[in-house]
Protein backbone atom coordinates (compact mmCIF):
# COMPACT_ATOMS: atom_id res chain seq x y z
CA UNK A 1 0.00 0.00 0.00
CA UNK A 2 1.32 3.42 -0.93
CA UNK A 3 1.96 5.96 1.82
CA UNK A 4 0.30 9.22 0.74
CA UNK A 5 1.42 11.29 3.75
CA UNK A 6 1.95 14.90 2.65
CA UNK A 7 1.19 14.06 -0.98
CA UNK A 8 -1.66 14.88 -3.32
CA UNK A 9 -3.65 11.84 -4.37
CA UNK A 10 -4.91 12.04 -7.95
CA UNK A 11 -7.87 9.70 -8.40
CA UNK A 12 -10.42 8.76 -11.03
CA UNK A 13 -14.06 8.07 -10.18
CA UNK A 14 -16.55 6.27 -12.41
CA UNK A 15 -20.23 7.16 -12.53
CA UNK A 16 -21.81 4.07 -14.07
CA UNK A 17 -25.48 4.28 -14.92
CA UNK A 18 -27.84 1.60 -16.18
CA UNK A 19 -31.22 3.13 -17.00
CA UNK A 20 -32.35 4.80 -13.77
CA UNK A 21 -29.78 2.93 -11.65
CA UNK A 22 -26.29 3.93 -10.49
CA UNK A 23 -23.46 1.61 -9.47
CA UNK A 24 -21.70 2.43 -6.19
CA UNK A 25 -19.11 0.71 -3.99
CA UNK A 26 -19.86 -0.22 -0.39
CA UNK A 27 -17.10 -0.80 2.15
CA UNK A 28 -17.67 -4.24 3.68
CA UNK A 29 -16.50 -3.21 7.15
CA UNK A 30 -17.42 0.49 7.11
CA UNK A 31 -20.71 0.39 5.19
CA UNK A 32 -19.57 3.63 3.50
CA UNK A 33 -20.76 4.25 -0.06
CA UNK A 34 -18.38 5.69 -2.67
CA UNK A 35 -17.84 5.69 -6.43
CA UNK A 36 -15.75 3.02 -8.18
CA UNK A 37 -12.24 4.07 -9.15
CA UNK A 38 -8.93 4.73 -7.52
CA UNK A 39 -5.49 6.28 -7.80
CA UNK A 40 -3.85 7.19 -11.07
CA UNK A 41 -0.40 5.62 -11.23
CA UNK A 42 2.61 7.67 -12.34
CA UNK A 43 2.77 7.75 -16.15
CA UNK A 44 -0.83 6.51 -16.52
CA UNK A 45 -3.58 8.55 -18.17
CA UNK A 46 -6.86 9.11 -16.34
CA UNK A 47 -8.80 6.93 -18.79
CA UNK A 48 -6.18 4.16 -18.54
CA UNK A 49 -6.54 4.31 -14.74
CA UNK A 50 -10.33 4.00 -15.09
CA UNK A 51 -9.91 0.94 -17.33
CA UNK A 52 -7.48 -0.67 -14.90
CA UNK A 53 -9.52 0.08 -11.77
CA UNK A 54 -12.81 -1.17 -13.26
CA UNK A 55 -11.10 -4.36 -14.44
CA UNK A 56 -9.43 -4.89 -11.04
CA UNK A 57 -12.49 -4.11 -8.92
CA UNK A 58 -15.35 -5.49 -11.01
CA UNK A 59 -13.91 -7.32 -14.01
CA UNK A 60 -15.84 -5.00 -16.33
CA UNK A 61 -14.59 -3.34 -19.49
CA UNK A 62 -14.75 0.42 -20.02
CA UNK A 63 -16.29 1.29 -23.40
CA UNK A 64 -16.43 5.09 -23.15
CA UNK A 65 -15.53 7.75 -20.59
CA UNK A 66 -16.86 11.32 -20.72
CA UNK A 67 -15.42 13.88 -18.31
CA UNK A 68 -17.99 15.26 -15.84
CA UNK A 69 -15.96 17.37 -13.44
CA UNK A 70 -13.42 17.54 -10.62
CA UNK A 71 -13.78 17.37 -6.86
CA UNK A 72 -11.07 18.22 -4.35
CA UNK A 73 -11.43 16.36 -1.05
CA UNK A 74 -9.38 16.86 2.13
CA UNK A 75 -10.20 14.38 4.89
CA UNK A 76 -8.77 12.24 7.69
CA UNK A 77 -8.78 8.46 7.71
CA UNK A 78 -7.31 6.47 10.59
CA UNK A 79 -5.74 9.69 11.88
CA UNK A 80 -3.93 10.42 8.61
CA UNK A 81 -4.76 13.49 6.54
CA UNK A 82 -5.48 12.90 2.83
CA UNK A 83 -5.73 15.47 0.04
CA UNK A 84 -7.20 14.02 -3.12
CA UNK A 85 -8.20 15.41 -6.48
CA UNK A 86 -10.96 13.30 -8.06
CA UNK A 87 -11.42 13.36 -11.83
CA UNK A 88 -14.99 12.18 -12.40
CA UNK A 89 -16.21 10.43 -15.56
CA UNK A 90 -19.57 9.28 -16.89
CA UNK A 91 -18.69 5.73 -17.94
CA UNK A 92 -20.23 3.30 -20.39
CA UNK A 93 -19.22 -0.28 -19.58
CA UNK A 94 -19.83 -3.74 -21.02
CA UNK A 95 -21.94 -4.84 -18.01
CA UNK A 96 -23.16 -3.44 -14.71
CA UNK A 97 -23.76 -6.74 -12.94
CA UNK A 98 -20.59 -8.25 -11.60
CA UNK A 99 -19.20 -9.47 -8.31
CA UNK A 100 -16.48 -7.59 -6.52
CA UNK A 101 -12.94 -8.79 -7.12
CA UNK A 102 -11.77 -6.90 -4.01
CA UNK A 103 -12.03 -8.40 -0.51
CA UNK A 104 -12.89 -5.10 1.18
CA UNK A 105 -15.71 -3.81 -1.07
CA UNK A 106 -19.08 -4.84 -2.46
CA UNK A 107 -21.11 -3.12 -5.15
CA UNK A 108 -24.72 -1.99 -5.23
CA UNK A 109 -26.87 -0.93 -8.18
CA UNK A 110 -29.23 1.70 -6.71
CA UNK A 111 -32.18 3.46 -8.31
CA UNK A 112 -31.85 7.24 -8.61
CA UNK A 113 -34.17 7.94 -5.67
CA UNK A 114 -32.29 5.63 -3.30
CA UNK A 115 -28.97 7.01 -4.60
CA UNK A 116 -30.14 10.56 -3.78
CA UNK A 117 -31.17 9.54 -0.22
CA UNK A 118 -28.03 7.71 0.91
CA UNK A 119 -24.72 9.23 2.00
CA UNK A 120 -22.04 8.76 -0.67
CA UNK A 121 -18.53 10.06 0.03
CA UNK A 122 -17.16 12.54 -0.67
CA UNK A 123 -20.43 14.39 -0.01
CA UNK A 124 -19.67 17.21 -2.45
CA UNK A 125 -19.03 14.66 -5.21
CA UNK A 126 -22.36 12.98 -4.47
CA UNK A 127 -24.19 16.34 -4.64
CA UNK A 128 -22.47 17.27 -7.89
CA UNK A 129 -23.32 13.95 -9.54
CA UNK A 130 -26.99 14.38 -8.60
CA UNK A 131 -26.97 17.89 -10.13
CA UNK A 132 -25.07 16.67 -13.21
CA UNK A 133 -27.71 13.99 -13.86
CA UNK A 134 -30.28 16.80 -14.12
CA UNK A 135 -28.35 19.48 -16.04
CA UNK A 136 -25.27 17.73 -17.57
CA UNK A 137 -23.10 20.74 -16.60
CA UNK A 138 -19.43 20.17 -15.82
CA UNK A 139 -18.56 20.79 -12.17
CA UNK A 140 -15.75 21.76 -9.81
CA UNK A 141 -16.01 21.75 -6.03
CA UNK A 142 -13.86 21.47 -2.94
CA UNK A 143 -14.52 19.86 0.44
CA UNK A 144 -12.44 19.82 3.60
CA UNK A 145 -13.56 17.80 6.61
Amino acid sequence: MTDYKNQFEICVRAVIRNGNKILVCVGKKSGIYFFPGGHIEYGETAVAALRRELKEELNIRLKKASFMGTVENIYKEDGQKHHEINLVFDCAVDKTHSQSREDHIDFALLDKNEFARIKVLPITLHKNVIKWMKNKKMFWSSQAD
